[in-house]
């Protein structure tokens, strides 16, 4: 082992212990205590089974965190990830089309050994045991080929081309690297809506009626231009609600989940919609995407640095270097520059949740519309309504739910009939 692998060791148990603080300290911070926002709307059984709800998914994601570190430190010891490469070079001769191979094969071992026992535990028994799953094994297949196929047809062309500027441009790589990312990741924002999701959900224009009529006149007194407004058929996979906006420019669509369309008043889906527009009135998006270029761009840079360094390579028993190997171990070296940029950029998300709020507010002048929205939802969801002030920090890009209807409450509540 040289010094390299011990700081590398540090960093996967460093990360770890982070995320198993965060899980420990969920569960204990559960309580038997109904918030008095919701004390009114929920009785003490159903807040009971939001609190299993959230222990439950923090076990498994200790349980997940824990084989994910042992997969890798074994992976790491055990000239896992030089075996791999030695299949890639076996298969193909061309540089390119080895790191294609091994990325391929990588992701492959680690969607096997990690994801997929994962996804298939937390889908079919604790979203199950919970009321929420509604996904059959067939259309849970069906969606894991979607997605590996559109990993091939979407991550091959960014993934040679990022090979070839490495091997091709010397010092100058990265920013190339970066460019060609950057274009990728705007182009795919454009299509997204229009090829890409509805592979996986039908996408139905809102009906003629009045909660469509509610919709466009708001969007039409905030200044908002849309180009289409759908609901989307959420209930064939999980029984909770959600709505969401896609695509930018010319593209931009409010998608309502069909879960939250039936379970919230028109005026409370009015309330969340006004909320989503916040964030496109207000610049969030865009500058959540400034800040997306500018971290990519980053990692590109340091990327750079490592890719010819011995040392790293050693520290996972390879025989070569190679730029696709190079990419991965670097992953590592990232960490905890990855985490810290990671609680800024959510840090600047929660900011933004709370001015989307208080813009849905002032649009509507409807404050507790919104609050009972979010309750309606947080009820539906079974929300953890305490969530411990380090897993926020760590990782919620939404502030705790009770102190956004504490917040929109404290601003005013309904300023007209």
């Amino acid at each position: 082992m040289n010094t390299l692998s011990v700081l590398i060791l540090l960093i996967l148990v460093a990360a770890w212990a982070l995320e198993a603080a965060s899980s420990l300290l969920t569960m204990r911070a559960l309580n038997d205590g109904v918030p008095e926002e919701f004390a009114p709307v929920t009785d003490a059984g159903r807040y009971a089974t939001s609190q299993a709800y959230a222990r439950a998914n923090a076990r498994l994601n200790l349980v997940s965190e824990t084989a994910g570190l042992v997969v890798v430190v074994l992976a790491m010891r055990g000239g896992a990830f030089n075996w791999l490469d030695k299949m890639a070079m076996a298969l193909f001769d061309a540089p390119i089309a080895q790191g294609l191979a091994f990325f391929a094969l990588l992701s492959l071992a680690s969607y096997l050994l990690l994801s997929l026992p994962t996804a298939l535990y937390r889908t079919f028994v604790l979203e199950e045991r919970y009321g929420f799953n509604r996904t059959t094994p067939a259309l849970f297949m069906l969606d894991a080929l979607k997605s590996m196929l559109l990993a091939a047809i979407i991550g091959g062309p960014l993934l040679s081309g990022v090979l070839w500027f490495f091997a091709a441009l010397g010092s100058w790589a990265w920013l190339a690297a970066w460019a060609f990312t950057v274009l990728a990741m705007l182009a795919i924002q454009y299509v997204a809506p229009v090829i890409i999701l509805p592979l996986f959900n039908t996408f139905t224009p809102l009906p003629e009626g009045d909660l469509r009529t509610r919709i466009e006149d708001y969007v039409r007194a905030a200044g908002f231009a849309l180009s289409g407004l759908f609901v989307m058929d959420g209930s064939k996979r999980s029984g909770k609600g959600n709505a969401f906006f896609t695509g930018f420019g010319r593209k931009k669509r409010i998608a309502l989940f069909d879960t939250l369309v039936n379970a919230m008043s028109h005026e409370q889906v009015v309330a969340v919609v006004a909320h989503e527009v916040g964030h496109c009135k207000l610049g969030h998006i865009h500058r959540m995407l400034g800040f997306g270029i500018l971290r990519t761009g980053l990692t590109f840079l340091l990327l750079s640095f490592v890719l010819t360094y011995p040392p790293l390579f050693n520290a996972f028993g390879m025989d070569r270097m190679s730029t696709h190997a190079g990419i991965v171990f670097f992953s590592f070296l990232y960490t905890p520059l990855s985490l810290l940029l990671g609680m800024c950029a959510n840090s600047r998300s929660r900011a933004h949740e709370f001015e989307a709020d208080a813009f849905a507010a002032r649009t509507t002048k409807k404050a507790e519309t919104l609050a009972s929205a979010l309750i309606t939802l947080s009820i539906t969801n079974l929300s953890n309504l305490t969530p411990h002030p380090f897993t926020v920090f760590l990782h919620h890009s939404h502030p705790p739910v009770v102190e956004r209807i504490r917040r929109l409450r404290a601003n005013g509540g309904d300023t007209a009939s």
